[in-house]
């Protein structure tokens, strides 16, 4: 870990003398290689909501999850390398909320700059809040608190700060670069700490086979696949065919692969659009292999019989010796190795609206490396563990800082200032988004899964966004008036609908029903599914109406930014097997492969 941390810093401090332009520091220069970008861009998303929410999911929901990828994600990564890859790089805007002003207008834009660091700030602080459980469960700094005389509640407060100090020395003095080397270096980790997790898990249960005879013996739901989205109760995630395909597949995927700003800034930062192009694509082919590194250790974690406090009795030299091996209550009220959550900041257990113990699904994957793992390579997993988190957190700081720096101070503050002047702000925009993650950290305590809070904040924002876009790049039509009512509309529909409803066994708050209680999902991933689902049809549909009685932009104003209007991307004498469109092919080929033999 220590080792970790020095090169983290190390990459900062060798990059800083090479950010001399805003530019350097925002964009990387616009000079880095495609595979180093394409590595980059599955890096920046797997952050702790992928290795930690995944493995909680799977926990949670059982093999359904995979669909997250063969549907989720897969195919949204090949539409935007291929469609609309080349409207933003060909663009030359510097972020996507300023496409949308390219393409639209400046309210749009602001509407859009708003939104997007709002969920930035609340998913950087989803990577803390899991990176300070960690910690806590890993007692790391109990005999420091102890003798400090100090109350080891803190301990929780003290790991959100300390990671966020880390992440900002280093995205402080490099900017996207060093967030861009940083997420190479840990996407290598998180292979090296993973698969031997796997692979160790697998042959513990008997193989592939016990693991789905262990699962299938505590809910034979959870293996059910595709056809246990027929219909809603009989897979655990409750969802349907048309909340998988419509509310997963086509609104919360493409919407967070082909509008994020977080993974997109990793493409832009490619050397030319051939490259950009190719980014998405080359990210897709590793993306495929990650249920097997990420999901299993969730469904290996409740296969494991649950501890429970036991009693040996044996004779020594004619004495009778009992020795008691004490398990936590919390430990032993949960499921195999997932435990009953506690709040880490009381202490005190956390209970459903039925009084029945939460289930803690977000230490799934770490309890399964300090269950599994020996010494030394636990430091491997657990350092690929803080590598996934740091990397999540630097890369939404990263586009937080670059969003508010040209699509709000430049735009709306100081619009005349030096380039030195904005490099300055960005860096100051940095520490700004770390101590709003560090406020943001505190609200992921009411989940019990990661990826539920995530997809939450992607229905509100992603979502309606999504609709904006496909209009905008593919309807020559859509007006200015039109995205932005749109956009708000889309919003305020996600607001009235998580308002509305609430998920089974949850209290009204934060997980809903804070207006009335109209409906029930049987989950948190259902609910953010049909969220997604009307705020997508909702910006559609406003935003198509407000356009028809408008007035649209002139074509040649649209060139470059409208699918119709705009040249196919020159492939120049590359050979056939080199353009993006034959890579595209091949991963449409083992997606198929995929689908049918896992996902």
């Amino acid at each position: 870990m220590l080792l970790y941390f020095v090169f983290v810093l190390g990459i900062g401090f060798a990059l800083k003398r090479f950010m001399k332009t805003s530019k350097d520091f925002f964009q990387a220069g616009r000079a880095l290689p495609a595979w180093i970008c394409g590595l980059a861009f599955i890096s920046a998303n797997l952050g702790a909501q992928e290795v930690i929410g995944m493995g909680a999911s799977g926990a949670k929901y059982g093999l359904e999850t995979a669909h997250f990828y063969g549907i989720g994600a897969i195919p949204a990564m090949i539409f935007v390398g291929i469609f609309m890859m080349p409207f933003y790089y060909g663009s030359k805007a510097r972020s996507v909320p300023e496409f949308l002003r390219l393409r639209f207008d400046e309210k749009t834009r602001a509407l859009n700059a708003c939104s997007f660091a709002v969920m930035t700030v609340f998913s950087s602080g989803i990577s803390m809040y899991a990176m300070a459980r960690l910690i806590q469960a890993l007692h790391v700094f109990d005999h420091l608190f102890l003798v400090m005389g100090w109350p080891l509640g803190w301990i929780f407060t003290f790991s959100i700060v300390l990671s966020a100090i880390i992440v900002l020395l280093y995205i402080f003095l490099g900017g996207l670069t060093s967030a861009i080397y940083n997420e190479v270096l840990q996407f290598f980790l998180i292979i090296a700490g993973f698969l031997p997790l796997v692979l160790i898990g697998l042959k513990s249960v008997g193989g592939w086979q016990g693991m789905k005879t262990a699962v299938a013996s505590i809910d034979p739901r959870m293996l059910h696949e595709w056809k246990g989205i027929m219909h809603p109760a009989t897979n655990p995630m409750g969802i349907d065919i048309i909340g998988l395909a419509m509310g997963l597949g086509f609104v919360l995927g493409s919407g967070y692969w082909c509008t994020d700003f977080l993974v997109i800034q990793t493409a832009m930062a490619s050397h030319n659009m051939d490259a950009a192009r190719k980014v998405p694509l080359i990210a897709a082919l590793p993306k495929m292999i990650f249920p097997f590194l990420v999901i299993l250790p969730g469904l290996l974690a409740i296969s494991i019989a649950t501890p429970h406090t036991t009693t040996t009795v044996s004779m020594q030299g004619g004495a009778i010796i009992h020795e008691t091996n004490i398990v936590p209550p919390e430990v032993e009220q949960g499921r195999g190795l997932v435990p009953a959550k506690v709040n880490p900041v009381t202490g005190k257990p956390m209970l459903d609206a039925s009084g029945k113990p939460l289930l803690d699904y977000d230490m799934a994957t770490p309890n399964m490396l300090l269950h599994f793992f020996p010494t030394g390579i636990l430091g491997l997993g657990l350092t690929a563990l803080l590598a996934s988190f740091m990397s999540g957190m630097a890369g939404n700081v990263t586009a937080f800082n670059t969003v508010f720096t040209y699509d709000l101070y430049q735009s709306y503050i100081h619009k005349n200032a030096s380039d030195k002047h904005y490099l300055a702000v960005g860096r100051w925009a940095t520490v700004g988004g770390i101590l709003l993650s560090i406020c943001t950290a505190y609200a992921a305590i009411n989940f019990n899964n990661i990826m539920d809070t995530l997809q939450l904040v992607f229905s509100f924002v992603n979502a309606p966004l999504f609709a904006t876009f496909l209009l905008g790049m593919f309807w020559k039509r859509t007006t200015g008036d039109g995205a932005f009512i749109g956009l708000i509309s889309g919003t305020l529909a996600a607001v009235l609908h998580h308002g509305l409803s609430l998920p089974l066994e949850a209290h009204p708050g934060i997980h809903g029903g804070w207006i009335h209680v109209l409906h029930t999902y049987p989950s948190d991933m259902a609910q953010n599914f049909y969220t997604a689902i009307w705020a997508f049809s909702a910006n559609l549909i406003i935003t198509i109406l407000v356009s028809l009685m408008g007035k649209p932009k002139p074509e040649a104003e649209l060139v470059g930014l409208v699918h119709s209007l705009t040249p196919k991307p020159d492939t120049g004498h590359a050979t056939w097997w080199r353009r993006p469109e034959a890579l595209a092919v091949l991963l449409v080929v083992l997606l198929v492969v995929l689908n049918i033999f896992f996902f």
